[in-house]
């Protein structure tokens, strides 16, 4: 049975339970079952070494109440997990007593989750589902990813993955063209559920890891920055479940973490690789946390200022998901905008078509890569085609890793084509910084001549004449031979 089919019957089983309301909260109790799950199956590998301490007590492991099929149940299981899995993984003080580093990841994965299911029966239903999952196993581990595509599905669907899902061509082709390396920091600061992270962690692996060495200095390089719990956990199991044995990901608001003025050198990073929230507001007093001259409530605007702020100020290099209106956006976005082309060079701007984030927006989006240290003299725009074979994406057909072969061909040997152009610093002070700038190389039919319009209209009913005359003639064949 596929991993898809497992989770089904999980979540039909859960319907049929009376606390738990809606996607949203099945989708919550699933995933923390699924991380002590995941995290008591690589426990059973940490363990080969014989100093491992795991930082759950005995009795609270997945292993010790759940594994039994015929274990706990009922009543019994329901007050088990009410009163004393959970808050025993709550408490902050027994938890965080130990130095083991693994007991704050697990303290800060169930802060904030609850037990929502009523019935301990259909409860231990559940948990016999998925013990049917092997996370020891190759292959379960590699179909992890199938479930994973299946529960942002339903985060869509439950009316929230919009805030954190970015399709997974576009993270590879943003790493692939950043190339994150091994001993780099690399960050996400608005990390949702670790899709940056997991792809710059694979990229540097398969590019440069070589030996037991590289590995372990792999373990810290990759960084996340999450507020809320849901993304955050799905996060924290994704890392664990590609052999992260401590995720460095932090739950909070990266926003309000700290005041803009307060970071210095020692908290900048070598890369960033982030879909910041577009078209969300903070709540009033965040802003209070940044320069007078980049205040606002605009969330993708306060990340863009943080971003270049989090850099290393020699060669720290960034590509971030912008939506249009950051582009051509006038007042505190003009002022942004003239900060990372003065702080920054601004090589390249990725131009994507409509619907590559359907069905979460339909906003128009751009894919900004800069390096800091050098200010920009140069801009130069790429437009990504949309296939031939389709008018638009769509969640059954979204866009893929290999459409940007032409920009990967493109990146190394720049020359202006029908898809290609720069714009110098010197247009872009006289346009008042306003970046959106469109394709030289394609006709804006407002601007044509109405002479040749008109011309092209007579032409085209011509020619739907002629079609009309030639079926009506074969039409009539048929009849005369039948």
């Amino acid at each position: 049975m596929s991993i898809s089919t497992t989770i089904k019957a999980i979540q039909d089983i859960m319907r049929q339970d009376a606390g738990v309301d809606g996607d949203a909260q099945r989708l919550s109790q699933l995933t923390w079952m699924l991380f002590l799950k995941i995290f008591d199956d690589r426990e059973s590998e940490y363990e080969l070494d014989s100093a491992y301490q795991s930082p759950i007590p005995a009795h609270l492991r997945w292993r010790a109440w759940a594994a039994n099929p015929e274990g706990l149940t009922g009543e019994t299981l329901l007050q088990f997990v009410d009163g004393q899995l959970f808050p025993a993984l709550k408490d902050q003080e027994k938890m965080l007593a130990s130095d083991n580093p693994r007991a704050r990841v697990v303290h800060d994965v169930f802060v904030d989750a609850y037990n929502y299911m009523k019935s301990g029966t259909l409860l231990r239903q559940v948990v016999n589902r998925i013990n049917e999952i092997d996370f020891t196993s190759s292959q379960d581990r590699h179909l992890f990813n199938d479930l994973y595509e299946k529960i942002l599905r339903d985060l869509q669907g439950a009316g929230n993955a919009g805030e954190y899902y970015t399709p997974r061509a576009v993270t590879q082709f943003m790493v692939d063209m950043t190339d994150p390396q091994l001993g780099e920091v690399v960050l996400d600061p608005a990390c949702g559920t670790g899709g940056f992270l997991v792809c710059a962690l694979e990229h540097i692996r398969s590019q440069y890891v070589r030996n037991d060495a590289d590995l372990k200095t792999l373990q810290t390089s990759i960084r996340g920055i999450e507020k809320k719990p849901l993304p955050h956990l799905l996060a924290i199991t994704n890392l664990i479940l590609h052999d992260i044995e401590v995720p460095q990901v932090i739950r909070d608001n990266t926003l309000t973490r700290r005041p803009y003025k307060d970071y210095d050198e020692a908290d900048q990073v070598d890369v960033i690789l982030t879909n910041p929230p577009f078209g969300g507001m903070e709540e009033p007093g965040v802003e209070q946390n940044f320069p007078q001259n980049f205040q606002t409530k605009e969330t993708a605007d306060l990340f863009l200022a943080l971003i270049v702020k989090l850099l290393k100020n020699k060669a720290g290099r960034g590509a971030i998901v912008l939506p249009d209106g950051s582009l051509f956006g006038e007042g505190i976005k003009t002022r942004l905008k003239e900060h990372l082309l003065s702080a920054c060079n601004l090589h390249t701007i990725v131009r994507l078509p409509k619907g590559v984030f359907n069905p979460y927006t339909g906003i128009n989006t751009n894919l900004l890569f800069f390096t800091k240290g050098q200010p920009t003299q140069d801009v130069w725009y790429f437009e990504h085609p949309t296939p031939p074979d389709r008018k638009n994406y769509s969640k059954t057909r979204p866009i893929e890793i290999a459409e940007f072969d032409l920009e990967k061909a493109w990146w190394q040997n720049r020359v202006e084509n029908e898809y290609a152009w720069r714009v110098s610093i010197d247009e872009i002070r006289a346009r008042n910084f306003n970046l959106d700038i469109k394709n030289p190389s394609t006709v804006d039919p407002t601007h044509i001549d109405p002479a040749i319009l008109l011309a092209s209209y007579q032409k085209q009913l011509t020619e739907i004449a002629s079609l009309r005359s030639a079926l009506k003639d074969e039409l009539a064949q048929a009849l005369k031979t039948d």
